[in-house]
């Protein structure tokens, strides 16, 4: 998709998934009511659109936070495990370009920006982690301070054994298990 806009018919379908996805989840944003979330979605087509490319790489997004300071609702990926259409992806555009053979098709940092979301931190994934546990098989990407990426390295975190672990790893690897998280205010 590149013209970054829904059909009538797209949109009124993603709304229905978002709606009922919300309404089974009422653990995530207790205090949060439908009719508020929608009205901004249907104010803002463009991040109606990133939510469509979060549903389409079968994140599963949902609303987690309500900020208040900057009347945004806050949209997370809550896929069970990382998004099966977002793995397979080394961490950055210079670590694509730094591997010789194997190249992965993309990078985790491109694929969140041509989607308009932005890569979860470690303490946002932390937060995550909080409503319910994610990442019990699979891990995920998530934004890389830059003193550590400077060295080549970029860092991942799962759920293993009660806890959230965060790992390192070579920006440029990738695995069939590793993707990442990804959020979006709207």
């Amino acid at each position: 998709m590149t013209t970054k806009s829904l059909s009538v018919e797209q949109q009124e379908e993603l709304l229905n998934v978002l709606k009922e996805r919300f309404e089974k989840n009422m653990h995530r944003h207790e205090n949060v009511r439908w009719v508020k979330v929608q009205e901004k979605l249907e104010e803002n087509p463009k991040k109606l659109w990133s939510l469509y490319e979060m549903e389409r790489t079968e994140g599963e997004p949902d609303v987690i936070l309500y900020d208040e300071d900057n009347e945004e609702y806050i949209f997370c990926d809550c896929s069970k495990e990382s998004p099966k259409g977002r793995r397979s992806v080394c961490y950055d555009r210079e670590a694509l370009d730094a591997r010789k053979k194997n190249k992965p098709e993309t990078s985790a940092m491109d694929m969140a920006t041509e989607m308009g979301i932005e890569l979860l931190t470690e303490e946002e994934y932390r937060e995550l982690q909080k409503l319910e546990h994610f990442d019990l098989k699979t891990s995920s990407w998530v934004k890389t301070p830059a003193d550590i990426r400077e060295l080549g390295g970029a860092i991942f975190c799962d759920y293993r054994y009660g806890r959230v672990f965060m790992y390192h790893n070579g920006a440029d690897s990738y695995y069939a298990a590793r993707g990442f998280r990804g959020s979006l205010r709207v």
